[in-house]
């Protein structure tokens, strides 16, 4: 009689034994995958970092040297232009002028599109800044920024902000726009960013076909970008009536 309850019992421990170790295992395969996903994110959180670093140094470097020198030539030819409005060559001397000043404003332009606003003080904060710095260009940008309960994750923010500098920047180079719109709505599980300009608009079709052209690099960097992270990108235009650029990111907990 004792045998078969010893036997029983046994059998029962080492249910109970398996049962704790499937348990035990299971946890460890969840805390494992949890490790291994935080360990890619802190991994892409570096290498964002790494590259907006390097962004910004690139953006001091051009400020230094390219700006500085462009900047040197338009005054010597301002100073060569009023010494004698009569010599030789004085048209060539204007034009050379009007280029160099193309020139400076194109490299500035570029410069701020390597060195986005800080993040510092959240997205609505730079969106903001974003905006003041193509008011002084002459483009008017209005944002639109609900209050957040919590802050967006750093790649989610970086993300937006680069897609809006981005259509800011193509908006101001190709749309011949007089106002930019930026929007933000956030829900529990998505980040929607829209910015809309009342520019001539375009054929998207017919801009993604033409690889080389830097609107159609300017699109492409966007949806690669909100690619990486798992979202969309729809770009609405025509001819004659603008264009609105969405961008929706999934917003991780």
């Amino acid at each position: 009689m004792i045998g078969p309850l010893v036997g029983a019992g046994v059998a029962l421990l080492m249910g109970l034994g398996y049962r704790a170790l499937a348990r035990e295992s299971a946890e460890r395969e969840a805390l494992l995958a949890e490790l291994i996903a935080t360990r890619d994110l802190l991994a892409a959180t570096e290498r964002e970092q790494g590259v907006l670093t390097e962004r910004a140094r690139l953006a001091r470097e051009i400020h230094d040297t390219v700006a500085q020198g462009l900047s040197s030539i338009q005054m010597l030819l301002h100073a060569a232009e009023a010494a004698d409005g009569d010599r030789p060559g004085l048209d060539h001397i204007r034009l050379a002028r009007a280029t160099a000043a193309d020139g400076l404003a194109d490299t500035r332009r570029f410069i701020r599109e390597l060195a986005p606003p800080s993040l510092d003080a959240g997205l609505a904060a730079a969106l903001g800044r974003l905006s003041a710095q193509w008011r002084r260009e002459g483009l008017r940008i209005d944002v639109a920024v609900p209050p957040l309960e919590s802050p967006l994750p750093m790649d989610v923010q970086t993300a937006l902000l680069r897609i809006a500098q981005g259509a800011v920047a193509n908006v101001a180079q190709h749309a011949d726009a007089s106002v930019v719109e930026i929007g933000l709505a956030v829900t529990a599980a998505h980040a929607t960013l829209t910015v809309r300009d009342d520019g001539m608009g375009f054929d998207p079709a017919r801009v993604g076909a033409d690889a080389g052209a830097s609107d159609s690099f300017g699109l492409r960097a966007m949806a690669q970008r909100v690619e990486q992270l798992g979202g969309t990108l729809d770009v609405d235009s025509a001819p004659g009536r603008g264009t609105t650029i969405t961008a929706i990111l999934e917003v991780e907990p």
